[in-house]
């Protein structure tokens, strides 16, 4: 999950146990940072890509038990983290590569380009996530890929417009051949058959990826339990936000309103209940069909 995905669900922060907090606060400052880098200020590609260098080498400095030559407070305080709460340093260096290749990649041939940028992207957070916790098994870093995963697919087609503004796409262009989209489509916002038939195929594939790993809320522990079932319907909601609006997500972003999180609360506070009682798990796709 990138930053800006935090924004979009708030109500994740606001469930987090409170001992999570301070350092979830410190993996959202190195993923906060990793992302001006990137997309921030005036600086060059070629500075871009210098100063992600030094933030690999700062990295390699917590590895190493040194200071670090870059971002010194910032790595004193990852370095402390990743003591206190064993957390691998693996995910942050794929942090590092996603945002390295967002700087010069602009277009994604097909769906695997893609995915393979959300899993350095979007999934390490929900490893990390899952270290906090000490619940990374193999089950569920899958159900978290998928959940992260469907979460930045989410966010693409919810910025489309301000991402073309950035000369990026992030809609497979496999895709946008099948339903003949083509990139000036986008440029003139135009919603026609053709960009419904495509936004249809790429809310479909979200929706399927995030409910796949939604049974994740459904073990792991306490609040992060609770906080997982939000973000679950929360991406869901967002989903149906898209629909709704008959998939222009040109004229203004798709936001969630004050009812539509009154219903995502409903269907936390549901699948959470079912959880708490042993009743089997609501069915989340007739929910959000």
């Amino acid at each position: 999950m990138e930053p800006d995905q935090y924004d979009d669900f708030p109500v994740a922060r606001i469930l987090l146990p409170k001992a999570l907090r301070a350092p979830v606060g410190v993996i959202y400052h190195v993923a906060r940072t990793l992302d001006d880098i990137a997309d921030e200020g005036d600086w060059s590609a070629e500075e871009r890509h210098l100063r992600l260098a030094d933030f690999r080498a700062g990295l390699d400095a917590v590895a190493q038990g040194r200071l670090a030559p870059v971002h010194p407070a910032l790595f004193a305080k990852l370095a402390k983290v990743m003591v206190q709460c064993r957390l691998p340093l693996q995910p942050f260096y794929d942090l590092v590569s996603a945002f390295d290749q967002d700087i010069d990649t602009t277009r994604y041939a097909d769906r695997f380009e893609l995915l393979d940028f959300c899993r350095r992207s979007a999934n390490p957070i929900g490893h990390l996530m899952l270290h906090l916790i000490d619940e990374a098994t193999p089950e569920n870093l899958a159900d978290s890929d998928a959940i992260c995963t469907a979460l930045q697919l989410i966010t693409f087609l919810q910025d489309v417009p301000a991402d073309w503004k950035r000369g990026r796409i992030y809609l497979p262009q496999a895709d946008r051949e099948r339903t003949k989209v083509s990139e000036a489509q986008i440029a003139a916002g135009k919603v026609d058959g053709a960009w419904r038939a495509l936004m249809q195929h790429e809310v479909a594939q979200a929706r399927a990826l995030m409910v796949s790993g939604a049974p994740l809320a459904l073990r792991v522990p306490g609040r992060f339990g609770l906080e997982l079932c939000s973000v679950v319907h929360g991406g869901l909601r967002m989903l149906e936000v898209i629909e709704r609006a008959d998939y222009d997500v040109f004229r203004a972003r798709p936001r969630l309103g004050a009812a539509d999180w009154a219903v995502v609360l409903m269907r936390t506070a549901a699948m959470w209940l079912s959880r708490r009682v042993g009743a089997r798990m609501p069915s989340i796709e007739s929910n959000n069909a």
